[in-house]
């Protein structure tokens, strides 16, 4: 027997559902976009940092380990951003967080084709892959760089 729950969104969850977590990494009132190197068919498109939440491993700590491993950054993981979004034909779901980059630290490209900061007036000049462009919206907000949410 399969139980199921309901999320913070309203949507039933099921207990076996993937969780991938992404980082929407702001400073100075802009948020770090990244092109995908691979596979063909998404390649070139832009999506947040991330990755999935390994067993045993809680969703920031995903994150944390993610951004290392992808950027070569330290990040401070703030509040969600928007909405659970399924993806791969409702096996997984994708959790988006604000963040921070620590100390100085500069992302490098170690997995992705380019990285770029997009401010509000700009994040409609990429094309999102579709589990990352729900989150779009809920994220203009926040880049308003007199916003009390935004990060610097």
């Amino acid at each position: 027997m399969r139980t199921e729950r309901a999320n913070d969104g309203g949507q039933t969850e099921r207990p076996d559902l993937k969780v991938i977590v992404g980082a929407a990494i702001i400073r100075d009132g802009r948020v770090l976009a990244c092109a995908r190197s691979a596979p063909p068919e998404v390649a070139g498109m832009w999506e947040f940092p991330g990755g999935k939440v390994e067993p045993g491993e809680a969703e920031t700590e995903a994150l944390i380990r993610e951004c290392a491993e992808e950027l070569a950054v330290r990040v401070e993981i703030g509040d969600r951003v928007g909405r659970n979004v399924r993806m791969a034909h409702g096996r997984s779901v994708l959790k988006v967080y604000a963040a921070r980059l620590l100390d100085g630290d500069e992302p490098q490209a170690l997995e992705h084709e380019a990285l770029r900061w997009l401010g509000a007036d700009e994040l409609d000049e990429v094309t999102w892959l579709p589990a990352d462009a729900p989150i779009v919206a809920a994220l203009r907000p926040l880049l308003n760089p007199h916003s009390p949410n935004s990060t610097s």
